[in-house]
């Protein structure tokens, strides 16, 4: 996977987004999910090339081509986890059941007083875990994230929750580490996506699906420099109002020789390609990365 997601456009419009928040908030979730079949009918017939990259995706998890249904399931899901981030944001999260797996790994950290790095992918919803972690239990969240290629994102969450704006990292910034580190020396909690790669990257070849894919090297840098425990987590979308959030502890090896640490950099990027690729096989219609992750026809 190389910057090819940077290449892909935001889709939809200001005004089409607005007018589902509207209904989602006038009329209730019922009602704009209910709008969400004919709008991921559309984006299934007219998004070409994100179509055949879940398609390439789905046979390669289960080993047979993708039908029709599935595809527009595939969206589906997408657009839902959408759609409840607007709840989310909005610290609307009663109407909906997320069950915990490993929360117990998460607050042993905590407890510690010492921050952590969450390391998460574009599998399921990020959205629940902060929403819970920032509203329900009052933790110090921070997202570091590239925020340029999706302004319309950005604006939109700006307006429905400034609070949960300002809780991101931009990558790449002139403060970006300073500001890590503040997080995580205060007993923080930094929440990084390995598996996109941005313009500050090293990449590393990993075996993804049976196939090499480049990951990005630095979530798992960052967690070396700042001495910080990872914790894995994934955010499973598993229908309806339900989501599941697993957290696992994901240690690293604390190396000095500069050879040595380029080897375990690597090493640990596979470790987290391959628990990836589990959870990828648990809920494949979870993964929300909608471009050539492998980079093969481009």
């Amino acid at each position: 996977m190389s910057l090819a997601w940077r290449q892909e456009p935001e889709r939809g419009s200001p005004a089409g987004v607005r007018a589902m928040i509207w209904v989602a908030e006038s009329l209730g979730r019922p009602v704009a999910r209910a709008l969400l079949y004919p709008i991921c009918f559309y984006f299934v017939l007219s998004s070409g090339a994100a179509r055949r990259s879940v398609s390439r995706f789905r046979e390669r998890v289960l080993g047979r081509p993708a039908t029709w249904p599935e595809l527009l399931r595939h969206f589906h899901v997408f657009a839902s986890t959408i759609l409840d981030r607007l709840y989310f944001l909005r610290a609307q999260l009663d109407p909906f059941d997320i069950q915990f797996q490993g929360l117990d790994v998460l607050d042993r950290e905590l407890a510690r007083g010492q921050g952590c790095v969450l390391l998460g992918a574009h599998l399921g919803s990020f959205e629940v875990l902060r929403a819970v972690g920032l509203f329900r239990r009052q933790l110090d969240i921070r997202i570091l994230m590239d925020e340029q290629n999706a302004p319309m994102v950005r604006s939109l969450i700006q307006e429905l929750n400034p609070a949960v704006a300002g809780t991101v990292i931009q990558v790449g910034g002139v403060e970006t580490m300073l500001q890590v580190k503040e997080c995580l020396d205060r007993g923080g909690i930094v929440g990084v996506m390995g598996d996109r790669v941005t313009q500050h990257d090293q990449t590393v070849a990993c075996k993804f699906f049976g196939r090499d894919a480049q990951f990005p090297t630095g979530p798992i840098r960052l967690a070396q420099v700042t001495r910080a425990p990872v914790i894995l987590f994934f955010g499973l979308y598993r229908g309806g109002n339900h989501y599941e959030v697993h957290l696992e502890s994901f240690s690293l090896e604390a190396t000095s020789a500069h050879d040595r640490r380029d080897r375990d950099v690597a090493q640990a990027v596979q470790r987290y390609a391959d628990r990836l690729e589990e959870f990828c096989r648990r809920a494949p219609e979870n993964w929300f990365n909608f471009y050539d992750f492998w980079n093969e026809y481009r």
